[in-house]
């Protein structure tokens, strides 16, 4: 595959915040909460499966300044004014959490973004995406909107069995679940995967254990323009977020 073509187009976007209300709450597992938003979505644009919104929360410390989370945008329909967003449920539950946890129908949140949308292209004979919990719906919003036949392995890795999800896809995608609680190594699961040559890999989740999945990735001679990390959470650090190539 020539270099260029495997160049993500990156597409910048109008900047706006917007007020939204809680229109469904549905418990897909039981530390990942739906929230289904509605209100005016008017020029909402997300082309990127890894987009990230904005969510502004009030300052549990009464400051003005309202403290801020990035989410996926897990679904849209712009027409009928909805987003989708899933939260990762955590202890200690910070801003994110504590609000998802007690959001009602009607609740008000206020949103902004996404600022912009990374596309990779279409045009590679493997993906592979490995991530964690809070990069569940990004992988989810990805299968669902692969093209039929296009080979996805996907690595994720959760607390236990009851945080499995079903995704629906076109794509011809081996899915593999790696449980915590039973001490899954995910770079022994990646050693045993077949991958042929160049795949395309995404992976995000904690930062520091991201890095080690990258850093195994680039030793086992996997082509680095071709390795997006992402950090969507610090250990020790609330609220980092954190592109790691």
């Amino acid at each position: 595959m020539a270099e260029d073509s495997c160049t993500p187009l990156r597409v910048r976007f109008e900047l706006r915040r917007r007020e939204l209300r809680v229109a469904e709450r549905i418990r897909l597992t039981p530390n990942m909460l739906r929230l289904i938003l509605s209100g005016d979505l008017e020029g909402f644009q997300s082309l990127g499966f890894d987009d990230h919104v904005k969510l502004l929360f009030p300052d549990p410390q009464g400051g003005d300044t309202p403290v801020m989370r990035d989410y996926t945008p897990r679904a849209f329909d712009v027409s009928k004014g909805r987003l989708t967003l899933d939260f990762a449920l955590h202890e200690p539950a910070g801003p994110a959490t504590q609000w998802a946890l007690q959001a009602k129908i009607g609740d008000l949140l206020h949103i902004g973004g996404p600022r912009g949308s990374q596309v990779w292209p279409d045009a590679f004979a493997h993906y592979l995406l490995v991530g964690d919990e809070t990069a569940l719906p990004a992988i989810g919003r990805r299968l669902e909107g692969a093209p039929a036949g296009q080979a996805i392995t996907v690595l994720a890795m959760v607390e236990n069995a009851a945080e499995r999800q079903t995704w629906i896809t076109q794509a011809k995608a081996d899915i593999c679940w790696l449980y915590r609680a039973q001490a899954n190594d995910v770079l022994g699961a990646i050693d045993a995967l077949s991958l042929g040559a160049d795949p395309l890999v995404w992976i995000a989740g904690e930062a520091q254990w991201a890095r080690t999945v990258r850093a195994h990735l680039h030793d086992k001679g996997l082509n680095p323009k071709r390795i997006k990390a992402s950090g969507y959470w610090l250990k020790g650090e609330p609220g980092a977020h954190q592109a790691l190539d």
